[in-house]
């Protein structure tokens, strides 16, 4: 019986050693997950049960348990490094179109591939869950998870419906240009001007230019009061401001006598009429002349526009328009939605990463490629997304080190080899007691 009993000493040692090793050759392994050898003793047992004097049969290995444990996250410089903090795996599909086939995993080296899905180092597609729209705000259908395809996509345009402009008009200027008839090609008959480029629905550039008349102060309705005319051209980037330009009619598409609006200002040069600014033109429909997509502009707004005694002055000019652009970089944050960012300075929501974890992750299949795979000791999958239910965050241009501690495995190490050793004396002791009881004569 020690001689057995000592090989089970043996095994249990070299199974420790094995284990250890495989930590410490792991250290640097993105995403691993340290494991440790647990034994049991053994007892030889008869139908009466084991006696009370029984030595015991030796040792052996009762489970090699994996240590689910966080590891460091380490920083880099690629946004599609993805680390979880806290609880949760990636859900992988063995390809972009083979998505049955599942694994899970803490290995947030993504890249894209040749198609532009976002995988793992062997092919494996990360799932996320598809977004309602190309707004974040809208949220996600979280029942369905689907590989990402990033690269093939282009900006999508955006039409112009807003232009704000922060303007000063010159508290100085004469009303001569309003005794003359409005021509936009004739500077005598406005006292400023200043364009912006806005979009139309195909995302092509059109130049709005906006030209500002005064009016007789002694016209206005209340003394010390001030009145401006504004008027709208819509012209092609390579013609602005020449006869091919198109007034912003109300109610019409083009037209030959473009409405005015007035604005209004007190003594102290702070505009009173519209109050906020703004002047709703639902009803501005903008057809350029080259016969592009129409312009609808629903909102001017010149809240912050003032009169006083400097020169007209442009102080901020904004418009909501985009027009197409490429694709330049993406960004995931740590809700793990990812953004596609575009140059024409919009993105578009991707879809939220999916995240799974289990009731026992040591019943989890070990697959390698730091992976797992759902069995019957893991319980079902429970999906869900990171910061929500007890998932983690997830971390761009970051991945989660082993949590290997290589100091402790190094002295696990030295520990397993004086079990080995000890084992090993016990079989040298048996032989020589073996041998003196071979020579009694």
């Amino acid at each position: 019986m020690p001689f057995t009993t000592a090989l089970s000493g043996l095994n249990a040692a070299s199974n420790n050693l094995a284990v250890t090793g495989n930590n410490i050759a792991n250290a640097n392994t993105v995403g691993f997950k340290k494991s440790r050898s647990e034994f049991a003793d053994v007892y030889a047992a008869s139908l009466g049960g084991v006696s009370s004097i029984t030595p015991g049969a030796g040792v052996k290995v009762a489970n090699v348990a994996q240590q689910f444990n966080q590891g460091n996250l380490q920083f880099t410089d690629n946004n599609l490094d993805l680390a979880i903090s806290g609880e949760g795996f990636f859900t992988l599909a063995k390809s972009p179109t083979e998505t049955n086939d599942l694994s899970y995993t803490r290995a947030g080296e993504f890249k894209l591939n040749k198609e532009g899905y976002l995988v793992n180092n062997q092919g494996k597609a990360l799932l996320v869950y598809r977004p309602n729209t190309t707004k974040v705000e809208d949220g996600f259908s979280t029942g369905v998870t689907t590989p990402v395809q990033i690269n093939t996509l282009t900006g999508l345009p955006s039409a112009t419906d807003t232009v704000n402009m922060q303007l000063n008009l010159d508290a100085q200027d004469d009303f001569t240009p309003s005794t003359l008839p409005f021509d936009p090609t004739d500077s005598n008959t406005y006292n400023s001007q200043t364009s912006t480029t806005v979009y139309d629905t195909l995302g092509s550039p059109h130049i709005l230019t906006t030209y500002f008349v005064k009016l007789d102060p002694a016209t206005a309705p209340n003394p010390g009061t001030s009145e401006w005319l504004v008027y709208h051209y819509m012209s092609e980037p390579a013609t602005p401001n020449t006869r091919t330009a198109v007034p912003v009619t109300s109610g019409t598409l083009g037209g030959t006598t473009p409405e005015s609006a007035k604005l209004t200002f007190d003594s102290g040069g702070k505009l009173t009429d519209p109050v906020d600014g703004k002047f709703g033109l639902s009803s501005y429909v903008i057809t350029p002349p080259t016969g592009a997509a129409d312009v609808e502009i629903d909102t001017i707004n010149f809240f912050g526009t003032t009169q006083v005694q400097q020169k007209f002055s442009v102080n901020g000019m904004t418009q909501n328009g985009l027009p197409a652009g490429r694709l330049t970089g993406i960004d995931i944050d740590d809700e793990g939605v990812i953004f596609a960012r575009f140059s024409n300075g919009g993105s578009q929501t991707m879809g939220k990463v999916a995240l799974t974890r289990f009731a026992n992750n040591n019943g989890l299949a070990k697959l390698g490629d730091t992976s797992w795979g759902q069995s019957a000791n893991s319980g079902e999958p429970i999906p869900g997304q990171a910061g929500a239910n007890n998932f983690g965050a997830i971390q761009a241009g970051a991945l989660e080190s082993s949590n290997v501690d290589l100091s402790a495995q190094l002295v696990n190490l030295i520990v397993a080899q004086q079990h080995y050793q000890a084992n090993a004396q016990t079989i040298t002791t048996e032989n020589s007691i073996m041998q003196t009881i071979l020579q009694i004569r």
